[in-house]
């Protein structure tokens, strides 16, 4: 029998109203708290709420809220120079998951020193571990708040950089469904694909493990039974828990089984248009699953009896072809934008492909795909994508 290993936050809270402990928790590791969050939250008053809660713990707080959609080794910096300058010894995320990110890349370098870039697709390890970082999101989407991953565009370069490495593990994470009441159906529908497609993707990896499997498999369910509610109900508070639960868990599993194609050819979209990451993950989802479905039959009908009892005793090809029918469903209700839809201008997609293949292939998250693509096939794929019509059947032959 192999050996599994599992990684996870040494803490959780999860449920209604959970973020009124914070500072309860953040009071356990620290004294003085570095808030990062970004305009949004500060403005609808999460951010004040957080001092709050904070200050009530009898603790001191700074904070820093300049994260914007994709996270930057620039707003890296900027949040590391505040919790230098503030000597802040725990940090609390407030936020998506670049607010989230942006954290993790601070805690780590609070301690290690040197720039984010150091340490890109594990060239550096961490020697030290990472000052405290209680997560807190407000989307139920990226699953940040229990992965040991943090992804971070180097402005320099354009490109994404993905560093999974246990030190990046949240201290805590804090799943307040409420939170996420605010979140605008656009956003709603991009990030809850994405947790999806994080579920979606640990199942089928060739580094799936039993326990993986039993996290995907529920996060699949609670989220394709759960994303069109809040999408058209923003308010359905029972969705929205079953929402946030499901991303947590396809978190769990993603962060330890890992993402695949999907991933991989996502972060070059957002480091080159800068289209937010759940949104970039939605446009590839099932141009990708028609891609990998003959590699992925039997997990992909797996997938399919359980969100669809109906299809129990039939083949698995017919099987593995209703779930590809229904991710594709789920992206017209949610109406996902394809990439010409979005405003990606196709002259400059041309000049800089290769580069995103390139740099796809290089995150590795490709080689976790039941079929591994060449460099070509990337490419094509980047090509059926531009102008994909989740409508149609069979559009990818490659």
């Amino acid at each position: 029998m192999s050996t599994y290993q599992l990684l996870m936050p040494g803490r959780v809270l999860y449920g209604k109203d959970s973020f009124t402990e914070v500072g309860n928790v953040a009071r356990s590791f620290g004294s003085k708290v570095l808030i990062v969050s970004d305009p949004i939250m500060e403005k609808i008053g999460n951010v004040a709420r957080c001092e709050q809660l904070i200050h009530e713990a009898g603790l001191s707080s700074a904070k820093y809220t300049g994260v914007d959609t994709e996270p930057t080794d620039i707003h890296v910096q900027e949040a590391l120079d505040v919790c230098r300058q503030e000597a802040c010894d725990v940090i609390v995320a407030v936020g998506g998951g670049s607010c989230l990110d942006t954290a993790k890349a601070v805690a780590v370098l609070m301690t290690n020193g040197g720039h984010i870039r150091d340490y890109a697709s594990n060239q550096k390890l961490f020697a030290e571990k990472a000052l405290p970082l209680i997560a807190v999101p407000t989307t139920a989407g990226t699953g940040s708040e229990v992965t040991k991953v943090t992804v971070i565009i180097d402005t320099v370069y354009d490109v994404k950089m993905m560093l999974p490495q246990p030190e990046l593990l949240p201290a805590a994470a804090i799943v307040d469904p409420v939170l996420t009441l605010s979140c605008p159906p656009s956003v709603t529908a991009a990030t809850g694909v994405d947790a999806l497609c994080h579920a979606i993707e640990a199942y089928i990896s060739r580094r799936a493990q039993p326990v993986t499997d039993m996290f995907a498999l529920q996060a699949i369910e609670l989220l394709i039974g759960n994303l069109r509610k809040v999408y058209t109900d923003g308010n359905d508070l029972e969705a929205r828990e079953n929402m946030a639960l499901g991303s947590m868990l396809a978190g769990v599993a993603f962060s330890n089984a890992s993402v695949t194609l999907v991933h991989g050819m996502s972060r070059p979209i957002g480091a080159m248009f800068h289209v937010p990451h759940g949104v970039s993950n939605a446009m590839l989802l099932p141009a990708v699953l028609e891609f990998t479905k003959e590699s992925a039959l039997v997990r992909l009908a797996v997938i399919g009896r359980l969100i669809k009892p109906e299809l129990q005793g039939q083949a698995d090809a017919d099987v593995a072809e209703a779930v590809i029918a229904e991710v594709k469903q789920l992206c017209q209700d949610l109406q996902i934008p394809n990439m010409k839809t979005w405003g990606i201008d196709k002259d400059r997609l041309e000049q800089v492909v290769e580069k995103m293949a390139t740099d796809a292939l290089a995150s590795g998250s490709p080689g976790n795909n039941p079929r591994v693509p060449t460099h070509e096939e990337i490419v094509a794929l980047y090509h059926v994508c531009y102008d994909y019509d989740f409508s149609l059947s069979n559009t990818v032959a490659l």
